[in-house]
């Protein structure tokens, strides 16, 4: 055989490299924009924190706690959660404004203001707390959560999370 005939690229091998050359092409064309999408939620960020408009400071009463409550939509991956927060907002005379969350730090659940012993109370184990937020009597281990609180043109916001209160 002469070196001439073996270089020949036969019909068959040609047919076979064409469809590797066009099969990989189209699964490269196909496959990375699939590949992409079904991991571009795990790429994205989970967004925590941030300021929520409460409304007009004047809609919050003077001395006593006003319950406000809000749900913010939270997009974790492919999974979307919707969370209801509940938030106690204390002026004083002074014209300090405080915020407190409205969930127990001893199991999680929800207090309410009871204005006849000016306390908030838990209803799991019977856990008190001030007007202030913290605890006076019951198991919960420390004060409720508080949020950072700002006022613009009349607005009030409350930033999340919640700061962690030890004392």
């Amino acid at each position: 055989m002469s070196a001439n005939k073996d270089a020949k690229l036969d019909r068959r091998d040609f047919i076979k490299s064409a469809a590797l050359v066009i099969g990989s092409f189209i699964g490269t064309v196909i496959g990375v924009p699939a590949i992409a999408y079904l991991y571009s939620p795990a790429w994205g960020t989970a967004q925590d924190d941030g300021w929520i408009d409460l409304g007009p400071l004047e809609g919050f009463s003077t001395g006593a706690p006003t319950l406000a409550e809000f749900t913010r939509t939270r997009t974790n991956g492919w999974e979307r959660t919707a969370i209801s927060y509940g938030v106690f907002v204390v002026r004083t005379d002074d014209g300090t404004v405080r915020a407190f969350s409205n969930v127990c730090t001893h199991l999680g659940c929800r207090v309410t203001w009871h204005t006849d012993i000016r306390n908030y109370v838990s209803p799991c184990h019977d856990g008190h707390f001030d007007i202030m937020g913290r605890n006076i009597s019951g198991p919960p281990p420390r004060p409720l959560d508080e949020y950072q609180t700002r006022i613009e043109q009349g607005e009030l916001y409350i930033r999340l999370p919640a700061l962690r209160r030890i004392a």
